[in-house]
């Protein structure tokens, strides 16, 4: 109970510092360019399209809603190509024309693609949960799966940086990747994580997936989620008794609670983050490597918070790395 008030605090410190889907759980659960017009709805987006015709495109069925945040004060910008996010650095915006229309053709081709964890009435009692669900990636079929949690300083859920493209790169991969849009606050959120690995769980042979040595990533907020769901397993949070993740990856969150259990745990971080001390991050996991769990830690010069995928900085590849380390985790399962 100590720890639990401890992340609670920590979660409001890291704040201070920096959709329909189907209609219940499968198993009963300088100068700006000009702005696309609404009326080019059936071609492509480009970096020109306005959010606004995204959000509202009518092939998504009102889902498209949630691919940017649920509380507009969090983002800015008309288009795909000049979205910011609060607390994000190095946004590109090839990648977010890349993830729209990646979603829009799965939903023009009838593909389920969005996926909610709450039934209805649960959504009747409790609105705030019509703003949560799954973005599902999809990968080979009877691959294996991973979850991706953006940050957001547990205000908002920064998806288009923090793990949309995380998840989009690990469905090249051949694996089944998605991507959660929770409701803000350290509680809920794990709430709603653990809620989502027992809906993946339960449905895994409609999804496709492979239940065995599944990852959680996160980054910033949702890097506190992966860990804390790493450290207590998902019935801590009211979620099914169900086995923790094989592996974490983990961004930039000065998150320093662990125990003995924690799954082995890949870390990277900027040098001049001003929101989570890479100190902090090495300090837990070389804790964590004295207890004998596999860590593996990076740091990368020049890079503040919230650098996603890193493309075009030093730390440009790093999710290569991050697939091998769990990759390695699951070979050691083999052997």
């Amino acid at each position: 109970m100590r720890k639990m008030v401890f992340l609670a605090l920590l979660s409001c410190l890291f704040i201070g510092l920096s959709g329909c889907g189907q209609e219940r759980m499968m198993e009963a659960e300088g100068a700006e360019k000009p702005v696309e017009k609404a009326e080019n709805t059936g071609k492509p987006y480009t970096v020109r399209t306005s959010i606004s015709e995204v959000v509202n495109d009518p092939v998504f069925g009102g889902n498209g809603r949630l691919l940017f945040p649920a509380d507009s004060g969090y983002y800015s910008g008309d288009t795909l190509g000049n979205l910011r996010l609060v607390w994000y650095s190095h946004i590109d915006p090839d990648k977010t024309v890349e993830i729209a229309n990646y979603m829009r053709e799965r939903a023009a081709a009838g593909e389920t693609y969005f996926y909610d964890i709450y039934t209805e009435e649960e959504k009747r009692q409790d609105p705030e949960k019509r703003d949560t669900g799954l973005y599902f990636f999809k990968g080979e079929p009877g691959a294996k799966f991973a979850v991706c949690n953006a940050g957001g300083g547990f205000a908002y859920v920064g998806a288009m940086q923090d793990s949309f493209p995380h998840a989009l790169e690990l469905s090249k991969k051949g694996y089944n990747a998605f991507a959660l849009i929770y409701r803000p606050g350290w509680d809920t959120a794990c709430e709603d994580l653990s809620r989502a690995i027992t809906f993946i769980f339960r449905n895994a042979q409609e999804l496709e997936v492979d239940t065995e040595d599944y990852s959680l990533w996160g980054g910033s907020a949702g890097g506190r989620m992966a860990a804390s769901l790493g450290s207590y397993g998902p019935a801590f949070f009211g979620g099914d008794d169900l086995p923790r993740p094989k592996a974490a990856v983990i961004q930039y969150t000065g998150h320093s609670d662990y125990t003995q259990n924690d799954p082995p745990t890949y870390v990277c971080v900027g040098e001049n983050d001003g929101i989570a001390s890479w100190r902090t991050m090495e300090r837990r996991l070389k804790n964590m490597k004295a207890l004998g769990i596999d860590t593996e830690f990076h740091k990368y010069p020049g890079l503040g918070h919230g650098f996603g995928l890193g493309s075009g900085t030093a730390a440009e590849g790093w999710i290569e790395d991050a697939v091998a380390f769990w990759e390695r985790q699951m070979k050691q399962d083999a052997k």
